[in-house]
């Protein structure tokens, strides 16, 4: 094995942001197919949600997630993401008075962060644009003090935070779950953790795991199956509105980095378990698509033009139209699988967002 690999990134503030290349999927999301409650909330099971597999070039298949060992070998890895969710919305106010709602993105080097400064709709909150730096004073006690907008966004600031001591515990104690208008209430944030979630860190939910349960888990393994974790906390969905990723934290530990090299040499699949486990593996893959132990900052951004060597499938949610994770879907099994996969779900009425459906999506033949 090499010497560990960590990637980490520059922070400046002040760097343009990279040109985004726009999805090439097209389909237009209907409103009602916008999952607004955990399936637990509609009397469903998390491992009964509906499941489409897109097994390569073959026609997609229609199941429900408690089946998905009808789709995966022995011998095959299943890559999953430990990261739990933290209550990351804190009310505050700027210095007018005006309210307002401060999602924490992700701890940066140099003890700052990555905030987003929302406005307050009453049942969520919606984006804000602020014109100048200004100090935002926290309900729970403390201030989030905004520096600069980061790398060029409108919408993103690095901060200093003080709330006289670690920002996570002071989430952990006073914040609530981050939640979009699609969803209309709060949750409690256990619906927003999954039965991997282990190591605090995400803003949001890595979702794709949300539907694994022990009973899952236990089937997979007695068929041979593996699983390996790894770490990458989330940041807010900003890559949802055509952003090129920012800087998150990631983890991936020498065991895992094994296995991964030792499933693809034993020509088994490596299937990541969400987007988020793709970007963390891609970010530690060389260029002879070996995987190496690292840990940092991740800025990769997986496109079909540098695709994610080291993978073989992903287990995923649906994404809207204008996400640019749907770049990702198709570095990993090609445009018309992806193409087909959407109009597929969009005709069989698949919900969408962290409490929708799932998809597992295969490389098509040729493509390894």
């Amino acid at each position: 094995m090499t010497a560990v690999l960590a990637r980490t990134t520059d922070h400046s503030v002040d760097r343009p942001r990279r040109r985004v290349p726009e999805p090439t999927i097209r389909f237009d999301l209907d409103p009602a197919l916008e999952a607004t409650q955990p399936p637990e909330a509609r009397g469903v099971r998390r491992d009964h949600v509906r499941l489409m597999v897109s097994p390569g070039d073959d026609e997609p298949v229609h199941t429900r997630f408690d089946h998905l060992v009808d789709h995966l070998d022995a011998g095959d890895l299943l890559v999953v993401n430990t990261s739990a969710t933290v209550p990351a919305a804190l009310d505050g106010a700027l210095p007018s008075g005006e309210a307002v709602v401060v999602h924490f993105s992700t701890e940066l080097p140099g003890a700052l962060w990555l905030v987003e400064v929302r406005h307050p709709t009453g049942t969520a909150t919606r984006p804000m644009v602020l014109d100048q730096p200004s100090p935002i004073s926290l309900a729970s006690g403390g201030t989030v003090r905004l520096s600069a907008p980061y790398a060029g966004s409108r919408r993103l600031w690095v901060a200093a935070i003080d709330v006289g001591g670690p920002v996570v515990d002071h989430l952990v104690r006073h914040g609530r779950p981050i939640r979009y208008g699609y969803v209309t209430r709060d949750w409690p944030i256990e619906n927003y953790r999954s039965v991997f979630s282990q190591d605090l860190g995400s803003a949001e939910m890595p979702s794709a795991s949300r539907p694994f349960t022990a009973d899952v888990v236990a089937d997979l393994v007695r068929h041979g199956v593996v699983f390996a974790p790894l770490v990458l906390h989330t940041g807010v969905s900003s890559a949802e509105f055509g952003e090129p990723p920012y800087p998150e934290r990631y983890a991936v530990g020498r065991p895992t980095a094994a296995l991964v090299n030792g499933a693809r040499t034993a020509h088994n699949r490596v299937v990541a378990v969400g987007t988020t486990v793709v970007r963390a593996l891609a970010t530690v893959t060389d260029d002879r698509g070996v995987v190496h132990p690292g840990q940092g900052w991740t800025e990769r951004f997986v496109t079909p033009d540098d695709p994610p060597t080291a993978v073989d499938g992903l287990v995923t949610g649906w994404h809207e139209p204008e996400a640019t994770h749907l770049l990702m879907l198709e570095a990993v099994a090609g445009h018309d699988i992806v193409d087909r996969a959407y109009r597929a779900a969009v005709a069989e009425r698949y919900l969408w967002h962290e409490f929708g459906d799932v998809h597992l999506l295969l490389r098509g033949p040729g493509r390894r």
